[in-house]
């Protein structure tokens, strides 16, 4: 079941969770994670090993790694020599070898309206250049890929890059491989090297996401072809990739398949995994050849309970995402035990297992640091935050609105990324306590002396008499009627009055670009496992007032401390000296009382008794491979659940021989009588 339709199926332009889940079984981007191991751990994918990197100076001349003079890091990679594409009509040549469906005007392919109505498809292996030739298409303005401006700041030339096709005239296909990239380098057939700019370790990471997964040159020309756009033949609708599965139809309003790629390389289910697996049974496929299923269906539903109904009767082998706010579903599913949420009676019968999920990710109410009211770096106004802080009870807000289903955060960095600490060490000394073994709020009466001590003794400003108001800024279909009065309840403890400004998506982002907030609500998923990824969310050159772009810091917060801490743990590879600075940025976003309030979100997915391998990892998505699907049972319960009910027949038989029943004596005792006379 997809969650919702995709928009781009294009590696370069698409950047949502809900396209990564069809992308990232299509595409082998050159590293991977390891499906069992916690904490996440990279894993060569697309290519042989990790990749060997040599620092330079400025004068491209080798030098030590922890050498001052670094200007540039350089990534060799060498891709699998077994890898091949998935069989399409772009890889078919003439006898000439020349592609075979390459057309000059949209006559000559109008007979085609799906990959599918093509009668001839083929293969080739997996080059280096289609890596290269794929970072160029992030770099095509063209294309719009919003990776352009991050990994212009790395990737050496790819602003020069970029500023030159621009200039390109667009009267069809440009070949990218006509253009050099400074950065890029195809050494052989195999090999290829990417430069980029000083230190940055975190460059691994990325090599994992889908948009530098390999792009054939030739796919790119077909789907160039004059008339294909307008009978949506893109590569945005039909992803043409290495990995294990292919699409074979795209209908996203209705249903999606992908089918096994046969020409997918040889891969094995991990023979180790993380404390637990193996007595939770995630070892017992171990060394089997992936990926273990040929088909997967993906069906959009409109209706929820509809699409719930079909889960129970085993016509959807897994759920979707299963949350508090999830109406009526989650009521069904589960009830609230000694121990917290438990599956229902009867999900329990049905032998459905839980996979739970808390999200590499945030959820947040920041405070807009600039704001003349609630901003600045004084004591009072800390304090005057910290106050709002605590009266905002994030466990009860989670209790009422998703079912417990979620964790209050402590600090910015989400559990299963390194930064994070649990137990007393962790918690967010001024707005909670450790009392009995756990983390405790702090009073109501403390906030409001905090109130007092910041000038706003019963919410009310002691310089004017003013009540205290404060203006939260929420998308119109993100919040309820119902969490706003239970906001407005919230801060009416401590005399603090709330006015909501609602308005939609565009408007938000306009005014967080233009500072023109006071509170806003915001999130975060993490892109890869490095505490940098959600510390750059507060990091003062990425303020929209900054930057004069679509910065991250929508809070605008601004302490040269920070920042410079930052830029430190950045470059630094992973180890105590990094942990301890990451550790001291943390303690000044929480003395700086940032946010209002956050919190770790908590996804369960329900898998039916017949599925296998179900654990959920929380940064990649091309777990489908692992999957495996026992069919023999899965049709067995089905038969089990969806036996045809025949009671009401035969009541209905038997109320309508009571109603006739009576009737048929009388009139039989009217013709004995008559017989008689």
């Amino acid at each position: 079941m997809s969650p919702a339709p995709p928009k781009h199926l294009d590696p370069a332009v698409s950047y949502a969770s809900d396209e990564s889940l069809f992308l990232m079984q299509i595409y082998e981007p050159p590293m991977g994670y390891h499906f069992l191991k916690r904490p996440y751990e990279l894993i060569p994918l697309g290519v042989e090993s990790f990749p060997t990197i040599t620092y330079l100076n400025a004068e491209g001349e080798s030098v030590e790694p922890d050498s001052a003079d670094v200007a540039f890091s350089r990534y060799h990679l060498s891709v699998r020599e077994d890898a091949r594409y998935q069989p399409h009509p772009a890889f078919v040549t003439d006898a000439e070898g020349d592609a075979l469906y390459l057309f000059t005007d949209p006559e000559q392919g109008r007979e085609y309206g799906q990959i599918g109505d093509f009668p001839l498809t083929d293969s080739r292996p997996v080059r280096a250049n289609d890596y290269v030739y794929a970072i160029k298409r992030l770099a095509d303005p063209f294309n719009g890929s919003p990776m352009l401006g991050f990994m212009a700041q790395y990737i050496v030339g790819m602003k020069d890059f970029s500023n030159t096709l621009q200039l390109v005239p667009r009267n069809g296909w440009v070949n990218l491989d006509q253009y050099p990239m400074a950065g890029l380098e195809v050494i052989d057939e195999y090999n290829y090297t990417i430069t980029i700019e000083g230190r940055y370790p975190q460059f691994t990471y990325w090599l994992a996401m889908h948009f530098f997964s390999p792009i054939a040159p030739e796919v790119d020309r077909f789907f160039r072809n004059p008339g294909f756009a307008d009978r949506n033949l893109t590569l945005d609708w039909w992803p043409v990739g290495s990995g294990p599965f292919m699409m074979v139809k795209n209908d996203p309003n209705s249903e999606i398949v992908l089918e096994r790629n046969p020409n997918f390389r040889e891969d094995y289910y991990p023979e180790e995994g993380a404390p637990g697996d193996a007595e939770a049974g995630l070892l017992a496929d171990a060394g089997k050849r992936l990926p273990m299923i040929d088909r997967a269906v993906f069906r959009l539903e409109k209706e929820v309970l509809s699409l719930w109904t079909k889960f129970l009767q085993g016509y959807y082998d897994r759920s979707g995402e299963v949350h508090g706010n999830t109406t009526g579903v989650f009521d069904q599913a589960f009830v609230v035990g000694p121990d917290g949420v438990e599956l229902s009676d009867d999900l329990e019968d049905h032998g459905i297992t839980v996979s739970p999920d808390v999200k590499p990710g945030i959820y947040y109410y920041g405070f807009n640091m600039r704001d003349p009211v609630l901003g600045g770096y004084t004591e009072e106004k800390r304090k005057l935050r910290r106050a709002l802080q605590i009266a905002f009870d994030t466990e009860e807000y989670l209790n009422i609105f998703y079912k417990g289903n979620g964790i209050p955060a402590q600090m910015p960095i989400p559990p299963g990324i390194p930064g994070f600490v649990e137990g007393p060490e962790g918690i967010n000394p001024h707005v909670y306590d450790w009392v009995d073994g756990e983390p405790r709020r702090k009073s109501i009466e403390h906030a409001r002396q905090l109130l007092v001590e910041a000038g706003y003794p019963n919410g009310r400003d002691v310089r004017t008499g003013e009540p205290l108001k404060i203006f939260i800024d929420v998308q119109s279909q993100a919040i309820s009627n119902t969490s706003m009065n239970w906001i407005d309840r919230a801060f009416a403890r401590i005399g603090v009055q709330v006015e909501y400004r609602p308005a939609d998506w565009n408007r938000t982002r306009e005014k967080l670009l233009t500072g023109n907030t006071q509170i806003y609500s915001h999130g975060w998923l993490a892109d890869y496992p490095d505490p940098e990824n959600f510390l750059f969310l507060l990091y003062g050159p990425e303020s929209p007032l900054i930057c004069n772009c679509d910065g991250a810091n929508n809070s605008n917060y601004e302490r040269e401390e920070y920042d410079q801490l930052f830029r430190s743990m950045r470059v630094l590879p992973p180890g105590p000296e990094r942990l301890d600075i990451v550790s001291r940025m943390v303690d000044m976003l929480r003395d700086d009382a940032v946010w209002l309030f956050a919190y770790y979100p908590k996804d369960i997915y329900l898998n039916n008794s017949w599925v296998h391998n179900t654990k959920r990892h929380g940064i990649s998505k091309n777990t489908l491979k692992y999957l495996r699907i026992d069919e023999e049972l899965r049709e067995q319960k089905r038969e089990e659940w969806n036996q045809p009910v025949t009671w009401p027949l035969f009541a209905a038989a038997i109320l309508l021989l009571a109603l006739i029943l009576p009737g048929v004596i009388a009139y039989r005792r009217r013709l004995t009588a008559t017989a008689r006379q």
